[in-house]
């Protein structure tokens, strides 16, 4: 079957994510500039998450770009990423207007950790799909800052029951580290072409 379908809904969630996750932005009932302040660490949260999702985002449409059918187990494998995408808005919301506490620092750090590690069976299951010559394989080789990334929640997670600073400083640090656009899916699809 086609990858059309996937990469509407996916693109479709997405969106749906993020107006989630803006909507919990919340007005102050003051017009002065000073009711703003109290409101920073609720922005700060979204404006971090709203870098990984469009992350996510990128990464996913370039990654698709590899795929040209998909089948029944990459559907699933997507789907399991957005369910760890989905949880963005609650512990984005829970962390912001906590001021980044231990527990829901610790949270948010176990979603970015899973979700990565949704969209690494995402690419695996891609990968197995497309056999021994994929072009993913091939575009993004060892894949060392996706095990970074994943060995950085790890430290970041129990880290935050000591400090919420460090573990916040890590999910910044590996957010900053996946900004960078990645060429490697477009090196390799021209290539190829």
């Amino acid at each position: 079957m086609g990858k059309g379908r996937l990469e509407a809904f996916s693109d479709g969630v997405l969106a749906i994510i993020i107006t989630i996750m803006v909507l919990d932005l919340r007005v102050p009932a003051s017009a002065e500039l000073s009711a703003l302040k109290p409101l920073l660490h609720v922005f700060l949260c979204y404006a971090l998450s709203f870098v990984y999702l469009g992350t996510y985002w990128n990464n996913h449409h370039h990654m698709l770009h590899t795929v040209k059918e998909v089948s029944g187990p990459m559907l699933w494998a997507n789907l399991h990423l957005l369910f760890w995408l989905s949880l963005f808005p609650f512990v984005t919301a829970w962390t912001g207007e906590n001021r980044f506490q231990t527990a829901p620092t610790a949270l948010y750090g176990f979603v970015l950790l899973m979700a990565a590690v949704a969209y690494y069976i995402l690419a695996q299951t891609i990968i197995a799909f497309q056999g021994g010559d994929s072009l993913l394989k091939k575009a993004v080789g060892r894949d060392w800052k996706g095990k970074v990334s994943l060995l950085l929640y790890l430290i970041a997670i129990p880290l935050s029951y000591f400090s919420s600073g460090a573990a916040n400083g890590i999910y910044i640090f590996v957010a900053l580290m996946w900004l960078v656009p990645d060429p490697r899916i477009e090196h390799a699809l021209k290539e190829k072409a």
